[in-house]
């Protein structure tokens, strides 16, 4: 494949009128956008050969690295319809192009493919982009040599989207906030933080810390690179695309800052992305504390708080991270949040779904992907009582679903007989005139549950048992 320097550009675009829409200072120009937008920036360090930070970046050992972590992602391909399969193919014959124009501060990113998905519990639809695989790579690669050096600035506090923190940690911070008295929550959310980030702001905070000017151009034009909506191009002038590999350490960046305010100020608060929790002794000051910080968050970082969904509330009101808090012998202990129990039901009916079309072989497996992931996640609850009752409901479903499969009467005689049951009782079973759901309910005697587990079905609540951590 000869890649020409135009071509080179514009990588497999199968949309011709593309090139039409993109305005002058994404075109010819677009190479020195991002320089010219930084050197107007007194702000921002203009020197773009101090120290060698690129090159780094740049390292054949760290591109290799990058792309193994974006083919083990997988993924689905950008608007240059390029798939992670075909990737290794292209950067063997193209890599050293690509190298050279990015030191060259030539190299343009291609728009993100805009999609949406449906937010929970809401008819609005959350922003995704979604950037080709080759731009993958580079912001992974990009991603990999800035992660260990900002990791050093990070909060205590904060746990979204760092190496070694998870969700639970921010949990059992929580925990012991609450055990400590802290028992009035700030519970902050930003109005659609991604799609509103001051792209000035953050590019003063990353030239603070990277002095290579050749990192923050080539982040700049990422910032700038566009979306592609419904076949049409977009300017991207504020907000990060969320799905690129670069955008969740960017946004830790911005909100590092409200991390900082907030230990400056010495408030007890836990953050996971864009979600925190600001625990207070008494609700006044939680009151206080909700007034002077959204002064800061809208004054200082331009960010919107959401005022509908912000609230202060005694902790056990708050859901974070689809859990609640309760209290048992005088701890603070966790329990699955109804709307997410309400959720993962949902998802458990579209698994056993009688109208699927799954083989019994590839519904099991299904069913124990997600159950592994989501008792995994929810380990830290107490939830054994209620798991129990859900593979109560589960259980009635599988034997609605092989119920249904044995719709004529001569294939429930076969199938029932198998089961050793009286002759009687399989004429009876075999020929009932009652509903699928009723008739689930009578199969329990024929499918047991030590059947079903045969079967290759996990329970929830058997699963729990032996991972559980409360």
């Amino acid at each position: 494949m000869n890649v020409t320097e135009d071509g080179f550009k514009y990588r497999q675009l199968h949309m011709e009128d593309y090139l039409q829409m993109v305005p002058a200072e994404q075109g010819e120009q677009a190479g020195g956008y991002a320089h010219q937008r930084i050197t107007e920036n007194n702000r921002t360090s203009t020197d773009f050969h101090e120290p060698a930070l690129l090159e780094m970046i740049l390292q054949d050992g760290n591109l290799e690295k990058a792309y193994k972590k974006v083919k083990s992602n997988k993924g689905a391909g950008g608007i240059d319809r390029m798939e992670v399969a075909q990737l290794q193919a292209y950067l063997a014959e193209n890599q050293k192009e690509i190298v050279n124009r990015i030191r060259a501060g030539k190299y343009r990113p291609v728009p993100v493919l805009r999609v949406e998905i449906a937010k929970e519990n809401t008819e609005k639809k959350r922003k995704l982009g979604i950037p080709t695989v080759v731009d993958r790579v580079i912001q992974q690669a990009v991603t990999q040599i800035l992660s260990p050096i900002y990791e050093r600035q990070f909060s205590d506090n904060s746990y979204g989207f760092r190496p070694e923190r998870s969700a639970h940690g921010a949990l059992k911070q929580c925990q012991r906030e609450i055990d400590e008295g802290y028992v009035y929550v700030v519970d902050m959310d930003l109005e659609r933080f991604f799609d509103t980030v001051c792209q000035s702001k953050l590019i003063e905070l990353l030239s603070r810390t990277i002095k290579d000017g050749r990192v923050i151009s080539l982040i700049h034009k990422y910032l700038n690179a566009g979306v592609i909506a419904n076949g049409v191009f977009e300017k991207t002038e504020e907000g990060l695309a969320q799905g690129g590999p670069l955008s969740p350490l960017l946004s830790n960046i911005m909100l590092n800052e409200l991390d900082k305010e907030l230990e400056r100020r010495g408030h007890r608060f836990v953050r996971y992305a864009d979600d925190c929790m600001i625990f207070c002794r008494s609700r006044k000051s939680a009151e206080r504390t909700l007034n002077s910080i959204t002064q800061y968050i809208e004054g200082k970082l331009y960010l919107k708080v959401n005022r509908e969904k912000t609230t202060v509330s005694y902790y056990s009101q708050v859901k974070y991270l689809g859990y609640k808090f309760y209290r048992h012998k005088g701890k603070c202990r966790l329990r699955v949040h109804p709307k997410s129990m309400i959720k993962m039901k949902n998802r458990l009916r579209e698994l056993t779904n009688k109208n699927n079309g799954w083989g019994n072989g590839y519904r099991p497996t299904k069913l124990a992907e997600y159950i592994r992931g989501w008792v995994n996640y929810f380990k830290l609850a107490d939830m054994e009582a209620p798991l129990r009752k859900t593979d109560e409901w589960m259980r009635r479903r599988i034997r609605a679903v092989y119920w249904k499969q044995w719709k004529l009467v001569k294939t429930r005689y076969k199938k029932l007989r198998q089961y050793g049951l009286l002759e009687e009782l399989v004429h009876q079973l075999a020929n009932s005139r009652k509903g699928t759901w009723k008739m689930a309910l009578m199969l329990n005697r024929v499918l047991t549950n030590d059947e079903i587990t045969n079967l290759g079905y996990l329970t929830m609540s058997g699963y729990y048992k032996k991972i559980c951590e409360n």
